[in-house]
């Protein structure tokens, strides 16, 4: 776990630029000299050598493909256990806003999806709303259902039945629930966001957060990595941390994928306050900085690990800055998710780019647009193992032989050609 020590110095510029090369040719960077350029990352000169190495590294592993998921968003509940400082996604029972999904209303999205070509079907959730909410848990129990995890395997159902691959963030599930819930998801996740232990403490993000502690989602990881679930995970900028602990982060998830194997992308998400949050006056990190840390992490993690950064939340203004750019300037190789149905949930005030302006924006820097599954092609035409029988058997009816999405339009099911 992350300690608030920082290291002694930060790199030079030469350092930074030798220590980056040597990092592009032996695959990955080792963590002393990461901890000394984290430190750095103020310094334009020392982003710019890591970003010039870090496409390099992109270059290498991925080439110029840069993919993006069509999805919908589905917030199954928005009830939730936990109250991390920076959230607005998180409401109380009692809360006008407060909403669980009916099973029809599931279906209902789903077939907006299905309509408008998107392969994805993303759920996320509050963590364990039937913990601290009686009404809840009598509503659930009402419909069958013992626990959200339970309810959750059921709209993943009618999501697959509907015609979408679901892919579930639902905070921390036990090794059990991610059993029950894998024949009928392509994929799962939880962002690990940090290892810092002193961000729960007293005051910090996650003081009201039992389900971010940092080892209580380690485990998850493990254990999704046990089960052979193809994984998501992240880190969370600005929520507190310092730079050696995002570091530390980072090294965790290194050590989670070369472990098991199923770690298929990484997001470096950036924090933006919020108003009516404690954290409403909190500053977010500028957008080269940002970009930095995209960068170090592709050093970090390695050219054949998938980095992404969600591009709604890449500045406050993408339309009319050059964040995006940025981004793709150094080494990512992800938009995630982008639906031309729903609203980022969790997000709401930061709408996606249209997939045209996407496409435009990513392709004038240099790279090709290509839309993916959930699971990305290389997970999809090598490694069978990963899926459940079922989601393994409904593949190709999404994917072409390359791993891509099929081609479709709008009005098409997905995984239907388009003519």
């Amino acid at each position: 776990m992350a300690s608030a020590a920082q290291p002694d110095s930060p790199a030079s510029r030469a350092e930074a630029e030798r220590w980056a090369r040597e990092a592009v040719e032996a695959g990955r960077l080792e963590r002393a000299l990461a901890e000394r350029l984290g430190a750095a990352l103020g310094d334009p000169a020392v982003r710019g050598a890591l970003c010039e190495a870090a496409r390099e590294s992109r270059r290498r592993g991925k080439g110029d493909v840069v993919t993006v998921s069509r999805n919908v968003f589905i917030p199954l509940t928005n009830l939730c256990r936990d109250r991390c400082t920076y959230c607005t996604f998180a409401k109380p029972e009692d809360s006008p806003e407060a909403k669980t999904y009916t099973l029809e209303e599931v279906a209902e999205v789903v077939r907006g999806g299905v309509a408008t070509g998107c392969i994805e079907a993303l759920f996320c959730l509050g963590d364990k709303p039937e913990v601290a909410y009686r009404g809840y848990r009598e509503r659930l129990r009402a419909r069958g259902f013992a626990s959200t995890a339970e309810y959750l395997v059921e709209a993943c159902r009618v999501a697959f039945e509907g015609g979408m691959l679901p892919h579930t963030n639902a905070g921390v599930l036990s090794q059990e629930e991610m059993a029950r819930l894998r024949p009928w998801n392509a994929s799962m996740g939880l962002m690990l966001e940090t290892t810092s232990e002193r961000l729960r403490g007293k005051g910090h993000a996650h003081y009201w957060a039992p389900d971010k502690a940092p080892a209580v989602r380690l485990r998850m990881h493990a254990e999704a990595g046990e089960l052979g679930i193809p994984f998501t995970t992240g880190l969370l900028l600005g929520i507190g941390e310092n730079a050696s602990e995002r570091v530390d982060t980072l090294y965790a998830i290194r050590e989670l994928a070369d472990r098991y194997g199923h770690i298929q992308e990484c997001i470096v998400q950036p924090f933006h306050p919020k108003p009516g949050t404690p954290m409403r006056a909190a500053s977010s990190l500028p957008d080269a900085e940002v970009a930095g840390w995209v960068a170090l992490a592709r050093l970090v993690l390695g050219p054949e690990l998938n980095l992404q950064a969600p591009p709604n939340l890449a500045g406050e203004a993408v339309a009319s800055s050059d964040a995006l750019e940025q981004l793709l300037a150094a080494g990512l190789n992800d938009w995630g998710g982008v639906s031309p149905v729903t609203v980022d949930f969790i997000n709401p005030e930061a709408p996606w780019p249209t997939l045209a302006e996407l496409r435009r924006r990513t392709e004038a820097a240099g790279a090709r647009l290509r839309e993916r599954l959930p699971v990305y092609p290389e997970h999809v035409t090598g490694r069978p193992e990963l899926f459940d029988e079922r989601i393994r058997a409904a593949l190709p009816r999404f994917a072409d032989e390359t791993g891509y999405a099929r081609a479709r339009g709008p009005g098409l099911a997905a995984g239907q050609e388009a003519a």
